[in-house]
């Protein structure tokens, strides 16, 4: 094995040692799932995609598979949910992707005792690391960015940020390895919805302010 190589494994190691003491766990009572958190300033955030099935209510939310499920539902304003490419695997390594309708359901898609991150949670992470060209870099997971510059981060935050692509409103995939998009429960005054976006070829962290309520992204949670 060679000096780089050990230098290189070492510094992970290093890494993982100094996030494994950030996290703390938050166990969800409609299924028993056990998600990682992280303390980031004031606030704390699942270091993990949401995962859950169900609304606070036990209310299933159903699971579009195919993409005429997928499309019908958003145009009848109906919350679903889907894995990558309908792959389990997908699921447990980047979580699940919803559309708007289910962010914003009543019956509420976040865990007892936290909230779907806002627009002004996310400028707050944002700006305590660095700012938008420099934030991304920190919330980054080390591995697991695959784009074709390959740049993955530092995971200084222990955010853990993972590149879960997207799901169209036409029911198309598209972006797993090189973006991560994550809605926020923001819409402005113009009724636009606010979703942000990390891409894997820089570390630039990109707003997006558009009425694409049928796509489907990732979401974080924040402790209430």
């Amino acid at each position: 094995m060679s000096k780089q190589i050990i230098l290189a494994t070492i510094a992970l190691a290093i890494v993982f040692a100094s996030h494994a003491q950030q996290y703390g766990t938050l166990k969800d009572s409609r299924d028993g799932r056990v998600y990682k958190t992280v303390k980031i300033g004031a606030q704390e955030w699942m270091a993990e995609n949401l995962n859950a099935e169900r609304f606070r209510n036990g209310d299933i939310i159903p699971d579009a598979k195919t993409k005429e499920e997928w499309e019908k539902a958003g145009k009848n304003k109906q919350p679903v949910w889907c894995y990558y490419d309908n792959d389990k695997v997908n699921g447990e390594k980047y979580g699940k992707l919803y559309n708007w309708y289910a962010i914003t359901d009543k019956r509420q898609l976040a865990p007892a005792g936290m909230r779907i991150a806002s627009s002004e949670d996310w400028d707050s992470v944002i700006n305590q690391l660095g700012g938008l060209t420099k934030a991304g870099s920190n919330l980054k997971n080390i591995t697991g960015w695959s784009d074709k510059d390959g740049v993955n981060g530092t995971n200084a935050s222990g955010f853990c940020a993972m590149p879960g692509g997207e799901r169209e409103h036409d029911g198309e995939f598209n972006f797993l390895g090189s973006w991560g998009v994550w809605w926020t429960s923001t819409r402005d005054a113009n009724r636009s919805n606010w979703f942000l976006i990390i891409s894997s070829s820089n570390y630039d962290i990109f707003w997006k302010s558009s009425d694409f309520l049928n796509d489907g992204y990732s979401v974080r949670c924040i402790k209430n």
